[in-house]
């Protein structure tokens, strides 16, 4: 039963791989912004599972290993940032307003729209850490009377049309700048988009990383604001 086991885990981690870099051959080839490799890629895979009817529990060790690199790969974002460190210093007060801007707005136009829709307020407090990575969102929800589990499932769909819309939406803004794209979805839609910014470039991608550890930092802090003033204005209906 454990070779079963151990072969059923290296077979979804080799399919995996497979799905993931048959579309990121894709997008490398027509450089569609809809040829997300991230969304994509999980279709492929839940299609598969789905199409031979394989349950979860099967391809649940192989994610298991998968996201344990997600750790190593936060920390080797530090190789672009340090490269990139001169202009960081340079224009550090204006990363960190628009950070800041961005975690204050995605918080409080997310909690409004929640309550607005009459949404308990578990589900509120659940969905306002939507833009930040899970581990600041499950913490920040717990904190405050959320449900974790459901901040998670908010944080990963978050993600995903971040990354699928994300460099579509600064397109139609005509916003170029490679910093100010990259700290949009570094901010925005946290590792999913920290990856879709690396896929336009390397100063995309470590202005996403950095935005993406100060976005978490800085919703952290927030929150107690942010979710005390959502909670507390009035709401006709």
């Amino acid at each position: 039963m454990q070779s079963y086991v151990s072969i059923s885990t290296v077979l979804c981690i080799l399919g995996t791989l497979l799905a993931y870099m048959a579309v990121r051959a894709l997008y490398l080839r027509y450089k569609h912004p809809l040829l997300n490799i991230v969304a994509l890629g999980a279709a492929a895979v839940i299609i598969v599972l789905v199409g031979f009817d394989i349950p979860y529990a099967v391809y649940e060790p192989a994610s298991k290993i998968m996201t344990s690199f997600i750790g190593p790969a936060t920390v080797a974002l530090a190789l672009p940032l340090y490269r990139y460190r001169l202009v960081l210093l340079r224009y550090a007060l204006a990363i960190m307003g628009s950070v800041c801007a961005g975690a204050f707005v995605a918080m409080f136009s997310t909690g409004l729209m929640a309550r607005v829709g009459g949404l308990p307020q578990e589900v509120v407090i659940s969905i306002m850490p939507k833009s930040v990575s899970i581990p600041f969102a499950i913490e920040i929800a717990g904190m405050y009377g959320g449900i974790p589990s459901l901040a998670a499932a908010f944080v990963v769909a978050t993600g995903t049309l971040g990354s699928l819309i994300g460099g579509w939406t600064l397109n139609l803004a005509h916003v170029a700048d490679p910093f100010a794209r990259g700290l949009a979805l570094g901010t925005v839609s946290h590792a999913q988009g920290t990856a879709a910014a690396l896929q336009e470039g390397e100063e995309q991608g470590a202005m996403a990383g950095l935005a993406l550890i100060l976005a978490g930092i800085i919703t952290a802090a927030l929150a107690p604001f942010v979710v005390w003033l959502v909670l507390r204005l009035p709401v006709l209906g």
